[in-house]
């Protein structure tokens, strides 16, 4: 089997191309440590309870174990690992106990890591514990790309790649979040 010397200055593409290739656990591990902490905060964002993001953390790395081949290069392994992260918690949200994860899916601290662009004047007069109100107002989805966005800070392109849709459906969805979370503050904070 062939070894890499500097493990830590292969490309994350180079390594997934060699851990598909191998099959090779320690490999994977290398993967894991990368990752681990960035998947683990996504599914936290989720489930809201350490045991219950622990989990999902072990199942979206048992899953990505199985589904490495399934990376076709057309975006950035993270950009995809996050894909695949947010979609297997949105599965996981769907299937199992939606109404608890959904009261609990936004804290002050998402809340607080929101950056806002120059056209989100609206947000911007919004008091901190209102919003958080307010985001548990829209449906998950409509929160989830906001957070995307603003909290996540995830470009137009990167949020395609996330949730498999185009470009103005992006922006068509975010306009139509920011529109109706302003709506939802508006009519029940002021």
């Amino acid at each position: 089997m062939e070894t890499i010397n500097n493990i830590n200055a292969v490309s994350d593409e180079d390594l997934v191309r060699k851990i598909v290739k191998t099959n090779d656990t320690l490999l994977f591990e290398v993967l894991y440590d990368r990752y681990a902490t960035m998947v683990y905060n996504k599914c936290y964002g989720f489930a809201k309870d350490e045991d219950e993001a622990k989990d999902l953390t072990q199942d979206v790395f048992l899953k990505l174990f199985v589904k490495l081949a399934s990376f076709k290069e057309k975006s950035k392994f993270s950009t995809w690992l996050y894909a695949f992260t947010y979609n297997h918690c949105v599965n996981y949200v769907t299937r199992n106990t939606a109404k608890k994860i959904e009261k609990n899916a936004v804290d002050y601290q998402d809340i607080e890591n929101i950056s806002f662009e120059e056209d989100d004047k609206d947000f911007l007069q919004m008091k901190v514990h209102n919003l958080k109100e307010a985001l548990n107002l829209i449906s998950p989805e409509e929160k989830m790309i906001l957070l995307l966005k603003y909290q996540d800070y995830l470009s137009i392109k990167e949020i395609e790649s996330v949730l498999g849709i185009g470009e103005s459906a992006v922006k068509m969805r975010i306009k139509r979040a920011k529109d109706k979370l302003i709506n939802e503050y508006k009519n029940n904070f002021e």
